[in-house]
């Protein structure tokens, strides 16, 4: 079996990428400039670095940006990049989550293609005018919810699609952290800092940073849709404006019930997302840390462990896997199998032409809405007391 993963077609130019944020300090800037050349389809070209002109300025000259290309605004840089012969594609928003939307908006009204950050805003009115947006724009607009770039998980929704759980009967999905039980944000931590800070972060803190992954990787595996939820939200930090740990009770269509948990304040875990999933003939487990093998336990028999790039695993695992089964393989190269995808995309819209239909797994605006309105439903329960409530995208 050969193993290509995401391979760039080299018929199809690089793409011209811009970035707004990332500049100097931030985290998530430098993962995103990084997974963009993997698969060699993009250049770095442009930049609104930061919010203060002089940083963002710094920031360009240390990446070797053009200085004609770096801008102190996204205003200014979506504007000139739409004038350009030579102009952007696609940006790359990688700033605080209150800065979503009208960033990605500017782009999308100036004919450039959007990929965002996660979650996709704050508020369900940002989510549904972004969706309006899109829709108007008709460029392609993908979310960087980089798990559904990992071959296992790919793995793991091809096996549910196929039938092989049978029907779902139980969904666990939990997220647990350590990074934060402790005020972290009073020591200068830039992280820590806008993401407990609900005039950047939006009204979710754990909830929005880590909770909507789980929640997203149960629906993109399972394919069901949430028909309610109850939840109860907690800040164990004293003095902290927005919630640290997360329980969900979920019912799933098609009867399915769930339980999620989410916590940034749990010692002894660094990135522990897991997923497990139970149908009536077979349940799937598997374990972010340990990301290239799927556990499947098909019922009154001897439970397998799949190993990405082994024997057993199927045509959309293999698809996005990079190298042979026992290297280690997991955060940057599913990340860069959505740019990758993300990629197939754009030059199909740009070229007029059906994307590969393996791409169209990518999560987009349809999939930021459904997080927003997750986060929305999951405030109102556990503020009502832990009603049962609807999400409504």
């Amino acid at each position: 079996m050969s193993i290509e993963g995401s391979k760039s077609n080299s018929r199809q130019r690089r793409l011209r990428l811009g970035m707004v944020g990332g500049g100097q300090g931030a985290f998530i800037g430098a993962v995103h400039r990084l997974v963009a050349r993997m698969d060699d389809r993009y250049d770095f070209v442009a930049g609104a670095l930061s919010s203060d002109p002089e940083r963002a300025k710094a920031s360009g000259a240390e990446l070797g940006l053009d200085p004609d290309r770096t801008y102190g605004s996204y205003e200014a840089m979506a504007t000139a990049e739409a004038a350009r012969n030579d102009g952007i594609d696609v940006v790359s928003v990688v700033t605080p989550n209150n800065t979503h939307h009208p960033v990605a908006k500017a782009f999308l009204e100036a004919g450039i293609h959007v990929i965002c950050d996660k979650p996709l805003c704050t508020t369900l009115e940002e989510a549904h005018d972004m969706r309006h947006a899109v829709e108007a724009s008709g460029k392609v607009f993908v979310l960087t919810h980089n798990y559904t770039g990992f071959p296992m998980i790919r793995q793991a929704r091809a096996m549910v699609e196929a039938g092989e759980l049978g029907r779902i009967r139980l969904i666990q999905a939990e997220y647990a952290q350590d990074w934060l039980a402790t005020k972290l944000e009073d020591s200068g931590n830039k992280q820590a800092g806008w993401r407990t800070d609900p005039k950047q972060s939006g009204p979710a803190g754990c909830l929005g940073d880590i909770g909507t992954h789980a929640y997203n990787l149960a629906r993109f595996v399972t394919g069901l849709g949430c028909d309610s939820l109850m939840a109860d939200l907690t800040s164990f930090v004293d003095g902290r404006a927005v919630d640290d740990n997360v329980s969900i009770l979920l019912r799933f269509e098609d009867g399915a019930k769930g339980m999620l948990w989410a916590s940034q304040v749990a010692p002894g875990n660094d990135n522990n997302l897991r997923l497990r999933i139970y149908g009536e003939k077979a349940g799937l487990h598997w374990d972010q840390e340990n990301p290239n093998y799927l556990r499947f336990a098909p019922l009154n028999q001897v439970p397998q462990m799949i190993t990405r790039g082994g024997a057993g695993t199927g045509e959309m695992a293999n698809r996005v896997s990079r190298i042979p089964p026992g290297h280690t393989e997991g955060f940057l190269e599913g990340f860069a199998n959505i740019y990758s995808d993300a990629a197939e995309l754009i030059h199909a819209a740009n070229d007029k032409r059906p994307a590969d239909p393996a791409a169209c797994w990518v999560p987009g605006i349809k999939e930021g809405l459904e997080g927003i309105a997750f986060i929305a439903a999951t405030i109102e329960s556990s503020h009502g007391g832990g009603v049962w409530v609807k999400p409504e995208a």
